[in-house]
């Protein structure tokens, strides 16, 4: 065989030769490769912390709403409510700047929540006409209130007692008839339960709603803290020797002067217009403790924008009734948003006028304490 020959022989021989031994090697690689333990994580740097901001780096705005809302009752010479008034009819104040009304709410159309406290202390229950009181309270329930309207029940004794929270107005009157009369004398509360109803509504009233505390009293109190306290230090110190009766009894009056600052400011501040009937008649005129308590009813319901009412007796008390109903079915609800440069939380002073007509009288709340966000 030439040497040509053989060389064409071995040539493939030689290349299968080589091929094998590179498929070999290949496994080899790859099963090593395979029992190897897998590599670890490349390093990742870490990022640099945001340094955390300081007050002083950025200024915090905070936004609140000083929408401002006021029921107004308008009614002419006669004591009949004027309707139709619309927003331009009116000028409305606070601190003397004049402000924008910005909507005139229908009273149909913004609902109402209403604390209806009833007193069934000695002074009242004995007036002779409880359950026509308390029938005539359901039967205004029922004749003013609206499907969307609200009313809690307080009872005025030795303390604030809710009868029901805010509930339906058919809920509600029959809940004002179960209510049971003082079978035995009972002290009355009353500054204490005015202020309990006020810090209810805060608490519990619905956003833009119209608020109203209507008591059925006549507003004499000898168990509130305010004057329990002053009573029981004046006693002791009577028996002492150490107060003459003429300054006891002035130091009680003013203290009740006090209290119902007190109580006014607590209804000034839930928003509410307070409207009183005293179930008293004629009788509030007979001393100085009565004469004075109906006065301080009628100061808190003058600067809620409300009305205190004297009926002289029961013949006289559904149509008291009936005028409270009219007046809330008629009143327009004036809301703006206030351009006070006044800070803070102290009083502002608001007046509301219908300019073009004189001989209109317009009632609304003297003024109100700023929301504090």
């Amino acid at each position: 065989m030439n040497r040509e020959h053989k060389g064409k022989q071995f040539g493939p021989a030689l290349l299968f030769a080589v091929l094998v031994l590179f498929c070999f090697v290949g496994v080899g690689q790859a099963q090593y490769v395979k029992d190897l333990p897998p590599p670890p994580p490349p390093n990742t740097p870490k990022p640099t912390p945001t340094p955390a901001l300081k007050d002083e780096d950025f200024e915090v705005i905070k936004v609140s709403s000083n929408l401002v809302m006021v029921p107004v009752s308008v009614v002419d010479a006669q004591g009949q409510a004027i309707k139709g008034l619309q927003v331009q009819d009116f000028r409305l104040d606070e601190e003397g700047r004049a402000q924008q009304i910005v909507e005139i709410g229908n009273p149909d159309e913004v609902p109402l929540d209403i604390a209806i406290l009833f007193d069934i202390s000695s002074s009242t229950s004995q007036k002779g006409f409880f359950l026509f009181q308390q029938r005539a309270a359901a039967s205004f329930l029922k004749q003013v209130l609206k499907p969307a309207d609200r009313a809690a029940i307080f009872t005025i004794a030795d303390k604030p007692t809710m009868v029901t929270p805010l509930v339906a107005a058919e809920i509600a009157a029959t809940k004002m008839l179960t209510i049971p009369a003082a079978t035995t004398p009972v002290p009355t509360a009353f500054y204490d339960t005015v202020i309990a109803a006020a810090r209810y509504l805060v608490d519990n009233a619905a956003d833009r709603h119209r608020l109203v505390i209507l008591v059925i009293s006549d507003g004499e109190d000898n168990y509130s803290d305010v004057v329990k306290d002053l009573t029981v230090a004046e006693y002791r110190a009577s028996q002492k020797g150490e107060v003459t009766r003429a300054a006891q009894h002035q130091a009680l009056l003013d203290r009740r002067r006090n209290a119902v600052l007190e109580v006014q400011k607590a209804v000034q501040k839930s928003d509410a217009a307070f409207y009183s009937i005293n179930p008293g008649g004629p009788s509030v005129q007979l001393n100085q403790i009565s004469t004075q308590a109906q006065r301080g009813m009628e100061s808190i319901a003058q600067s809620t924008g409300g009305t205190a009412f004297v009926p002289d007796g029961e013949k006289d008390l559904e149509k008291v009734f009936n005028e409270v109903a009219a007046e809330l079915r008629g009143q327009y609800l004036l809301q703006y948003y206030s351009n006070s440069q006044t800070a803070g939380a102290a009083f502002r002073n608001i007046k509301v006028s219908v300019p073009s007509q004189t001989g209109f009288r317009v009632r609304a709340r003297l003024g109100y304490y700023p929301k504090q966000k």
